[in-house]
């Protein structure tokens, strides 16, 4: 698979006006996002992802490095040139970004005028997108008339008017609810698969990108600190910043604040299991509390499932099964002991 995408040494810094220090947004990245995928790239506020996209779309230029789109090396050309190549990549907003003052068809035809497409074509054109979206019955109505989700529909439609290879997505499920962000997400998992469209996802929610992503990049004060496949970041976060992400995701690891109050209920040992679409893990962690001679109490824990496949962790607390009973004896030991030789992941919490 060819990337439509490449980073190569990126950076951006800016002076601040009131001090003259440089600021680094966005330090030495080097990515590639492939044709065809989603690619999640998430990191807290002030971590760079904005920047990053700005770059991408050639809104702004790197201090240091090389942007190139579609084999085309966009800081390499001219403005006039980059204007024209911008019209390859759509761009959707957290604030869906609508003119109040134009109907739901007159905001996704607006490119396509500037663009210079006949009118006969953009109305065939806008139908064709609202239906896409299933806002083909409210052609008419305004933004203000309209749902969060709804408007965010319109912000879908409009930056597919043009047929873009690319699509950026900036926070675009931010201000959302639940249950909406979902429908939205699903959306532009129908534009990646059923048109074909690259999409990159600027999030700081792990959930979005578990919901859509192909990959995964985690960015930190301006670094790309990890990237690989969704699934395998959510499984073996190789970075604590990628840690710190996952947990808020999968919500299977009990909290501080909740391992305290387990441990008040549970005397034993509370050790977390990891829970994979491995075959037979279940059975191998079963027996090896069985041949360890302990009991194990299921006290926390989630499992779900990323590209079908499952994914999360069980918090068992584990008590000796034998005549000397207790948290304290070496059947728990062993237990874990049996686990960890059966290739299964475990740890024991503590707390801090």
């Amino acid at each position: 698979m060819a990337a439509l995408v490449e980073l190569r040494g990126v950076s951006k810094s800016y002076r601040r006006a009131d001090t003259g220090e440089t600021i680094a947004a966005v330090e030495d990245v080097t990515l590639d996002v492939e044709q065809g995928e989603v690619l999640g790239v998430i990191g807290y506020s002030g971590a760079g992802k904005s920047t990053l996209v700005r770059l991408v779309n050639a809104l702004e230029l790197p201090t240091a490095g090389t942007v190139t789109v579609a084999g085309q090396e966009l800081t390499a050309i001219p403005e006039r040139d980059r204007r024209l190549a911008r019209r390859r990549i759509g761009m959707i907003f957290q604030q869906f970004n609508l003119f109040r003052s134009r109907t739901i068809a007159g905001n996704v035809a607006y490119p396509l005028k500037v663009a210079g497409v006949a009118k006969d074509e953009r109305d065939r054109r806008v139908a064709e997108l609202l239906d896409f979206v299933g806002l083909l019955d409210r052609a008419h109505a305004y933004p203000e008339q309209l749902s969060g989700g709804q408007k965010q529909r319109v912000g879908i439609a409009r930056a597919l008017a043009s047929n873009p290879e690319l699509l950026l997505a900036d926070e675009a499920t931010s201000a959302l609810d639940p249950e909406t962000t979902s429908e939205v997400l699903a959306l532009l998992r129908r534009v990646n698969r059923e048109l074909g469209v690259t999409i990159i996802v600027i999030t700081h929610e792990m959930d979005a990108v578990r919901q859509i992503a192909d990959r995964v990049a985690v960015m930190e004060q301006g670094r790309v600190v990890e990237v690989g496949d969704v699934y395998d970041v959510f499984s073996t976060p190789q970075t604590q910043a990628a840690q710190r992400f996952v947990r808020t995701a999968l919500h299977d690891r009990p909290s501080p604040e909740t391992l305290v109050r387990l441990r008040e209920r549970h005397p034993g040992r509370l050790v977390t299991v990891q829970i994979t679409d491995e075959a037979g893990l279940q059975n191998r962690i079963d027996q090896a509390f069985r041949t360890a001679g302990v009991t194990a109490e299921l006290v926390y824990g989630g499992v779900g499932e990323i590209r079908e496949r499952r994914i999360g962790s069980l918090t068992y607390e584990l008590v000796d099964a034998g005549p000397v009973a207790g948290p304290g004896s070496g059947a728990v030991d062993a237990a874990i002991a049996a686990l960890r030789a059966a290739g299964v992941t475990t740890n024991e919490e503590a707390l801090a």
